[in-house]
């Protein structure tokens, strides 16, 4: 009996399958088995549509991001298919949020760390070398980039940086705001009403209101 709120991941390996529901079926009906009773409420559902030569999971990257913004657990239809694949099993691990596989339900970041273990060795590895490398490059007298002394912070690109952080803000919680919109929601109030009931903060980490809600479909 799940309690809380929760984002859906699925995975199925081809477009043929992601268009015919294929494999993603079979993986909803998962999700919404093991959520069966309790106090819960989805939050988010997102799906990679991939080939065993495509190493990027954007559906993941989403899920992992509405589930911070959230607060919520991820909930991973089928782990087991994908416990050889370093780079998700790191991605899971380091992604900070809580998560449960319904397929592996035993699963946790420990785990899936050990998992990963030696693909991140292999990693250091290689990081090692390289910085072998660069000191024996400047041992050797070559020049190397950094940050040059005496030189002056500048203002305009301090600012930049503060409107960039605010552009990424924006990015990540509007595709919320739109699926509320697209809901049913049209006022400011209401949709701030929404995003405080999904957990979702401010760039500030307060509460959401008309007026925050205005400047941030401004942006």
């Amino acid at each position: 009996m799940a309690d809380g709120r929760f984002v859906a991941y699925y995975r199925v390996s081809t477009e043929r399958q992601g268009k015919s529901g294929l494999g993603l079926d079979a993986q909803k009906k998962a999700v919404a088995d093991y959520l069966n009773g309790g106090d819960w409420s989805l939050v988010g559902e997102f799906t990679d549509i991939e080939s065993g030569k495509n190493n990027e999971r954007p559906g993941l990257a989403q899920a992992i991001e509405r589930a911070k913004l959230t607060g919520a657990t991820l909930v991973i239809a089928k782990l087991d298919r994908l416990s050889r694949n370093a780079g998700f099993l790191m991605n899971l691990r380091d992604a900070g949020v809580e998560f449960v596989a319904v397929d592996l339900p035993n699963a946790n970041r420990l785990t899936v760390g050990i998992m990963a273990l030696v693909a991140e060795q292999e990693r250091e590895a290689i990081s090692a070398r390289t910085k072998a490398a660069l000191a024996a490059a400047k041992a050797r007298g070559a020049k190397l980039g950094g940050f040059r002394a005496g030189a002056r912070p500048d203002p305009a690109k301090g600012l930049a940086g503060i409107k960039s952080k605010a552009d990424d803000f924006a990015a990540r919680v509007l595709p919320v705001v739109r699926e509320i919109q697209a809901s049913g929601v049209a006022s400011l109030n209401g949709l701030a009403g929404e995003l405080t009931k999904r957990g979702i903060k401010t760039a500030r980490g307060g509460s959401w209101t008309a007026a925050s809600v205005k400047n941030l479909l401004a942006r």
